[in-house]
């Protein structure tokens, strides 16, 4: 207890840097690869793509973040074990946010879409080993999330699979696809506004005291969806047919101009299904952190998050994004297949639909899994030669060392912080 009343303010101080550093590595590689089919397909620009990431990352976060910083916070170790020596806590998570930070940085200069989820789950798992014992490791949580490494990129790519064979026979195989895509992408933005209203509605906003039955939010979420479907509509009455260009007998450029508008929303929706799955656990240690601190040590206090530590991860994953994101938009965007903006569509929404799915239940899935799934379903619609296989390897590969990178840099700067404050 006399460590965290003497070395409180500094506590605080390192926890908002290493914060910071963690955020910037969400923006760097989390959100630049959720960003990464919209900017890759040419739909938008960096600049659109950077001030969506901003509103709705926050959004995503506020509203729909809760359940999975509960996960982060008490399904991994137990609070309980850490009652008499709290100052252990504070060095895990100074530790945990320093080892994801830096695990990101390395990701991100090799441009790896890697998990900021399972970057941060690996250092809080590797601080727990190392100062608690193996027993004190909720094993059977931590074997949920590594099973999402598999059941996200199948589900997302199933998703994606249907969704842009949809696309494909709707559309593109009609005799007018230009016409058809008119006739059709309402439908698909309706599909957007409906999928992000509900999970929203019917798992997000208990915490604000929005307490709605399942029909209420039904109903709540289809009107929410023909606002937006009809937003769409007077956005995608502005895309005129072009005069068919030289190898574009039959004037797929102008259908891909009508999927360029469903992007804009579905980038939307992807942003604000990585904030509700990610965007609060890079806070989330900081607020443990916080927490502690100002409870005098009491490990059972509610992890309140203050405004300023929204402000703070908010600034640090623009930051993020800004510097150091265009490597990873490169490796998604182009890297595993070619995009347009109709394929480009059919992964965002399946990746968007499956994030916000599994923030729903609190698991902790991540987004670049669901993402680089949806790119590959895809992909393999169209066959296994529209697929980079080197590419998908190296990604796969980074994949499976990003927890046990995590959980080692971790170990390594706990007992660091531990030695130094002189325990």
């Amino acid at each position: 207890m006399s460590i965290i009343a003497q070395y409180g303010d500094v506590f605080i101080i390192l926890a908002c840097v290493f914060g910071f550093f963690m955020a910037w590595g969400v923006g760097a590689n989390d959100v630049a690869n959720a960003m990464g089919t919209s900017v890759g397909s040419k739909a938008i620009t960096i600049r659109q793509a950077i001030i969506i990431a901003v509103v709705f990352e926050f959004l995503g976060a506020w509203l729909a973040g809760g359940q999975v910083t509960e996960t982060i916070r008490k399904g991994i170790i137990d609070p309980s074990l850490l009652t008499g020596s709290p100052e252990l806590l504070v060095y895990g998570m100074l530790a945990s946010l320093l080892a994801a930070g830096l695990w990101l940085l390395i990701a991100s200069a090799r441009g790896w879409p890697v998990s900021t989820t399972h970057s941060i789950v690996g250092a809080i798992v590797g601080f727990a080993v190392a100062g608690l014992g193996v027993d004190s490791v909720g094993w059977g949580k931590v074997g949920q999330i590594a099973a999402s490494w598999v059941v996200s990129p199948l589900l997302a790519g199933s998703i994606a699979y249907v969704l842009f064979r949809s696309v494909q026979v709707l559309i593109f195989e009609n005799r007018d696809p230009f016409a058809a895509a008119k006739r059709y992408v309402p439908a698909y933005i309706f599909l957007v506004g409906f999928v992000i209203s509900m999970v929203t509605l019917v798992k997000g906003l208990s915490h604000v005291g929005l307490d709605l039955s399942f029909g209420q939010s039904l109903l709540i979420a289809a009107a929410i969806g023909v606002v937006i479907m009809v937003l769409g509509i007077l956005l995608e009455n502005r895309v005129n047919r072009e005069k068919k260009r030289a190898g574009d007998s039959f004037g797929y450029s102008s259908v891909e101009r009508v999927f360029g508008v469903l992007m804009m929303f579905t980038a939307c929706a992807m942003a604000f299904a990585h904030g509700s799955n990610d965007v609060a656990n890079a806070v989330g240690p900081l607020a443990a952190v916080i927490s502690v601190v100002g409870s005098n040590g009491d490990i059972g206090g509610a992890a309140a998050l203050p405004w300023w530590v929204l402000v703070l991860g908010g600034g640090g994953i623009v930051v993020g994004l800004v510097t150091y994101g265009h490597k990873v938009i490169a490796t998604v965007g182009t890297g595993i297949t070619e995009l347009t903006p109709s394929r480009g569509f059919a992964a965002t929404l399946a990746a968007a639909t499956t994030v916000v799915l599994a923030s729903g239940t609190g698991l902790p899935i991540s987004t670049t899994h669901t993402l680089v799934g949806a790119v590959l379903g895809v992909g393999l619609a169209r066959g296994m030669a529209a697929l980079n296989l080197r590419v998908l390897s190296t990604i796969v590969l980074s994949w499976l060392i990003t927890l046990p990178a995590g959980a080692l840099l971790s170990i390594l700067f706990f007992f660091m912080l531990k030695g130094m404050f002189g325990v």
